[in-house]
């Protein structure tokens, strides 16, 4: 074993020595054999200074593919929003030609107008004799019983001194219709209470919750309170107003139109009113608070 650990140690040490030992590249004048440049060279800097340009070619080519427009060129490295360029463009191009078309309609007829001709076109009045003779046989008179329907109507409208309230009532039958997006998931910890000044729920969830929007609309308010701290407000469809209190961090700006369950800010315990991190949430239809319960899963 001694033996041939020994050899194969010196060949090891022949191979590094072959590996290390120098040569001199030398550059010389192919007329006047002068020397313009000589560099003294070993395999193993040769080899450093292949793999060296390897990995920087390859870091060359990997920043050219991912940062540049040029990877739109290598198949499967397409540009995400080419399909939607694509989609605009296909709008625009039907919505020019409804235009043309409707220009020359209307050049056609004004050329029919300065000449004199007839603007009736047989096609676009051609009609189904056989629903004519139908319609003929409809009488437009007033049955006695529409007539006492509509007395009716009148008589118990007339002295009505609540149809405004009776118009928000209705709207409020078709917003319990809508779906609203659970800001978060979390516990409950403080109910509705309009008695006693709480005119929403609190809300517990976890640290650095992100609270989101639920539904469409509008930032009307973004900013800080003294009792509730950071404070969101957002302006919804259907006179619907809601109210995101104690956060920590706001996301969105006054006048920013936002989808619903998207993020708008960050929970928190910011505020006097504050006992620990949570959102309270207030949703106001048509000027009334109402319980957030009636409409959504938390």
């Amino acid at each position: 074993m001694s033996r041939f650990r020994i050899e194969g140690q010196k060949i090891w040490q022949l191979l590094l020595r072959r590996i290390r030992d120098k040569y001199r590249l030398v550059i010389l004048d192919e007329e006047t054999f002068e020397e313009r440049l000589s560099f003294r060279l070993s395999r193993l800097n040769v080899f450093v200074v292949i793999g060296l340009l390897s990995i920087i070619l390859v870091l060359i080519t990997t920043y050219i593919i991912a940062f540049t427009p040029l990877k739109e060129y290598i198949p499967g490295y397409t540009d995400v929003t080419m399909q939607r360029r694509i989609y605009e463009l296909q709008l625009r191009s039907d919505s020019v030609e409804r235009a043309l078309k409707a220009n020359e309609g209307y050049l056609k007829n004004l050329r029919k107008i300065l000449g004199g001709e007839d603007l009736s076109d047989k096609r676009d009045l051609a009609v189904d004799t056989a629903n004519v003779k139908k319609y003929k046989s409809i009488a437009d008179k007033k049955s006695p019983e529409d007539s006492i329907m509509r007395a009716d109507y009148e008589n118990r409208s007339k002295y009505n001194l609540f149809k405004a309230s009776d118009a928000v009532s209705g709207q409020t039958a078709m917003v319990r219709n809508l779906f609203f997006y659970s800001p978060l998931k979390g516990v409950i910890t403080s109910q509705f209470d309009p008695q006693q000044a709480h005119y929403g729920v609190d809300v517990v969830a976890a640290k650095n919750e992100a609270v989101k929007a639920i539904q469409d609309g509008t930032v009307i308010f973004s900013g800080w309170t003294v009792e509730s701290g950071y404070v969101i407000t957002l302006q919804h469809p259907g006179n619907v107003i809601s109210v995101y209190k104690h956060n920590s961090t706001l996301l969105k700006k006054v006048g920013s139109i936002v989808r619903a369950g998207e993020s708008i800010a960050i929970i928190g315990e910011s505020g006097e009113l504050s006992t620990g991190p949570h959102l309270h949430l207030e949703i106001w239809i048509n000027g009334n608070p109402v319980n957030p319960k009636d409409y959504i899963m938390f």
